[in-house]
């Protein structure tokens, strides 16, 4: 038998990736020998009177280093290494065999194993039942169950084991039908009598109250078979009949047991929280508490989510103690679970804090951090959290991508936004439908409402979310023909919509005067489509006769609808009131408002403008007294505008962009064919009351000034995309349908309201704002 030289297949320093599998994907969970240094005594390139001193060694340093290739998953070494064993008759070991199935399984490398599993068959005469088994388990890894099949039915003999691989792989598919066939086959035909790991396969795989009944069936089983008594048993059984929903049938088997650990403790406690029995997951970890039972870190996972459920601030701090008395509190399990109940109470400078003392966070650490910063609206926190992991190479899951993009929808960060996205494809991070749902909201909100047609459009069967956001994105945008299209192609693919769809809707009849439609929406929510109305939805319906100058309708509505009115109830007639330049009704709006939320300062603003509008100086000037009084300052108005990936901000009379001097000159030759012929009056973007100022303020309003570097900074061709935080004025409203026309380019304005497009001097809103 001539020998092989190993040194040919040592490790490069430089592997190149065999089959879209990297080298590294599964690190070694054993001690692989070391090639190095191969000692002379043991060299494959001996002469035969080396082979002749030691007999035993011959064929063992290939399978050896065959089985290191094996256990550092370089499949394709392994393959040019048998190639040489091969030519060099050197056969392998059946452990050998057995290291390539397990790397095989563990790596879902089919194609592979399926080249091995030849092998044996045109190489190993009546392989023996074990190296079979390890055949069949290989497939079932692999998830491959028509291989599994074939190639138990192909099995010249089947042991006990034989069939709990094959028995549990369909059960873990959910396969159950055939796990159940198979179960009832091995009793009546084979007479082989199923042991412990099959009823445990089939208990697992009970996770639905559809299939409780089955789960009795098993249960009765295991009991005529004499191993109702065991105590792995006892835990499935009773998991089982938590995770299927019949809880008083998991307590009795909890109760009976003889040994409860923390698992059994868990799994019951699992079960009830999984139901919303919180108290009852409390109340078992309190017993479990008082009996002495060691808690482990799975036990604290699932009680400071039952804090979290309750919001229960006190006793989440109890068990935070607690955890901190065990040594638990720095463990990533604990941790975790602890930065997202302080989250769900709110607490985020606690939520930090521990956070801060996990040693080792993890992407689900980082994605509670996120959410957290999302929740209380540090939205820039969140996107500088994302970014700094991202330089640091932190791993990631698809959680933190659908927190940044609702993130950047709030920042209308169309830059960071797109990055996400890339990112997150280049990744598979994207989350099916949560995550694609997020980004149409994100690229809707950033006024690429193309980018999230495409989005939607790519969706294989897009869910009720999904269809909500691409309604209301269009909603936002104005285009209301194109929402209620969505809706009725929404309906006809069987996709029922939810209270949200229903906002999107009247949002969309709102800004486009669409009065009758707004209101047969509301009428058919809770008879046509069974979902109930709120008092959102009444408030959308406010909005659409304010808007339409329905005033005394409106008012009717707020005082007829089932709920008592709220803040958008009354600021949506105020608003309507201011419009229409309504006084009397626009004061009982005011009143009521005032009530409510008495540090609103755009309240008293839009009072101010009505009372002014109408020549009711003394009264105006009551309301600027009570701001006085009150301290009351309203927000600092501020545009933005991306030009080049770089964001330039602006307020009013901003003198301090390096390109002033090419801003100003740019809106003084826009402004010199403007006449404005309103009167002047206060606007949410001037708190200013000196009438003979008021024309030369109003030319350098923020969104005035985003406009004008907009024009001088991009290509002639592209729109201006400008972003205000406040309600944009009609000053500059009608400033906007002016630069449009003279200049023939689309400026785009989203205020906090909503998309104005201007075209040609006419806004997609129609004046309904």
């Amino acid at each position: 038998m001539s020998s092989i030289s190993v040194q040919n297949f040592l490790p490069s320093r430089n592997p190149s990736p065999i089959l879209g599998i990297a080298h590294d994907k599964v690190p070694a969970t054993r001690n692989s020998a070391s090639f190095d240094q191969i000692p002379s005594w043991v060299s494959l390139k001996c002469g035969p009177s080396s082979v002749k001193t030691h007999p035993i060694l011959q064929g063992q340093v290939e399978n050896v280093y065959l089985v290191s290739l094996s256990n550092q998953g370089k499949l394709k070494e392994v393959f040019e290494f048998l190639k040489r064993m091969d030519e060099a008759c050197v056969s392998v070991s059946p452990s050998s065999y057995k290291s390539l199935f397990e790397t095989c399984g563990t790596l879902r490398a089919l194609s592979y194993g399926r080249l091995i599993h030849d092998r044996i068959r045109r190489r190993v005469k009546d392989p023996t039942g074990f190296l079979e088994n390890y055949v069949l388990q290989m497939y079932c890894d692999c998830r491959s169950l028509v291989d599994a099949q074939k190639t138990f039915d192909e099995m010249r003999e089947r042991n006990l084991v034989s069939w709990v691989i094959i028995i549990s792989a369909y059960a873990e598919e959910g396969l159950l039908d055939e796990a159940i066939r198979l179960f009832t086959h091995v009793q009546t035909v084979s007479g082989i009598r199923p042991s412990l790991p099959i009823y445990n396969s089939l208990l697992r795989s009970l996770t639905d109250f559809s299939l409780l009944e089955l789960g009795k069936q098993i249960h009765s089983h295991l009991i005529r078979n004499g191993l109702g008594s065991n105590a792995s048993v006892d835990m499935a059984v009773a998991n089982m009949y938590a995770k299927s929903g019949w809880l008083e049938g998991a307590k009795l088997v909890f109760d009976r047991m003889a040994e409860k650990n923390a698992v059994a403790w868990t799994g019951l406690m699992v079960g009830f929280t999984q139901a919303e029995k919180l108290e009852d997951a409390l109340a078992l970890f309190d017993k479990m508490a008082k009996e002495g039972v060691q808690m482990d870190e799975f036990v604290f996972s699932i009680i400071l989510k039952v804090c979290g459920g309750l919001q229960n601030l006190n006793l989440g701090r109890q068990i935070h103690g607690y955890s901190i008395k065990l040594g638990l509190d720095s463990h990533v399990s604990v941790g975790t679970p602890l930065v997202d109940f302080y989250v769900k109470c709110r607490n985020f400078a606690s939520a930090f804090q521990a956070f801060e003392r996990i040693s080792e966070p993890n992407d689900f650490s980082w994605s509670c951090v996120i959410s957290g910063y999302c929740q209380v609206g540090e939205f820039e926190a969140s996107v500088k959290t994302f970014k700094s992991l991202k330089s640091k190479g932190v791993i990631l899951n698809s959680f933190v991508y659908t927190s940044i993009f609702q993130a950047c929808a709030a920042l209308a960060d169309l830059n960071s936004g797109a990055q996400a996205h890339a990112d997150a494809i280049k990744r598979g991070l994207v989350s099916y439908l949560y995550g694609e749902s997020a980004m149409i909201t994100m690229y809707s909100r950033c006024g690429r409402l193309d980018c999230a047609d495409r989005v939607f459009e790519s969706l294989d069967k897009p869910d009720t979310v999904a269809w909500t956001a691409l309604i209301c994105g269009y909603a936002y945008h104005g285009k209301a023909t194109e929402a209620l299209r969505l809706f009725n192609r929404m309906q006809d693919c069987g996709v029922r919509p939810n209270a949200v769809t229903f906002i999107g809707l009247l949002t969309a009849c709102s800004h486009s005067g669409l009065v009758a439609e707004g209101k047969q929406y509301l009428d058919s929510m809770k008879g046509e489509y069974s979902v109930d109305p709120t008092v959102d939805h009444y408030d959308c319906v406010v909005d659409i006769y304010s808007r339409a100058g329905l005033l005394e309708e409106a008012l009717e509505l707020i005082i007829s609808m089932p709920f008592e009115p709220d803040t958008m109830s009354w600021k949506s007639l105020l608003g309507g009131c201011w419009t229409h330049r309504n006084l009397e009704l626009g004061k009982i709006a005011a009143e009521n408002l005032i009530q409510l939320d008495p540090d609103d300062t755009a309240i008293y603003i839009v009072l101010f403008n009505l009372y002014a509008a109408c020549g009711k100086w003394e009264e105006a000037a009551h309301v600027r007294r009570m701001m006085a009084e009150r301290n009351l300052r309203k927000e600092v108005g501020c545009s933005w505008i991306t030009v080049k990936g770089k964001v330039h901000r602006f307020i009013a009379g901003d003198r301090h962009h390096p390109e002033t001097g090419l801003i100003y000159s740019k809106l003084r030759e826009l402004t010199s064919s403007y006449e404005n012929a309103e009167n002047a009056l206060l606007t949410e973007e001037n708190g200013l009351c000196g009438l003979p100022e008021r024309r030369e303020q109003l030319l350098d309003h923020s969104e005035r000034l985003a406009i004008a570097f907009g024009l001088v900074s991009t290509p002639s061709n592209a729109p201006v995309l400008v972003f205000k935080n406040l309600r944009a004025c009609k000053d500059c409203h009608d400033f906007a349908k002016h630069v449009s026309m003279v200049t023939r380019r689309e400026i785009v304005i989203r205020d906090s309201n909503r998309f104005h497009h201007f075209k040609f001097g006419e806004c997609s809103c129609n004046d309904h704002w």
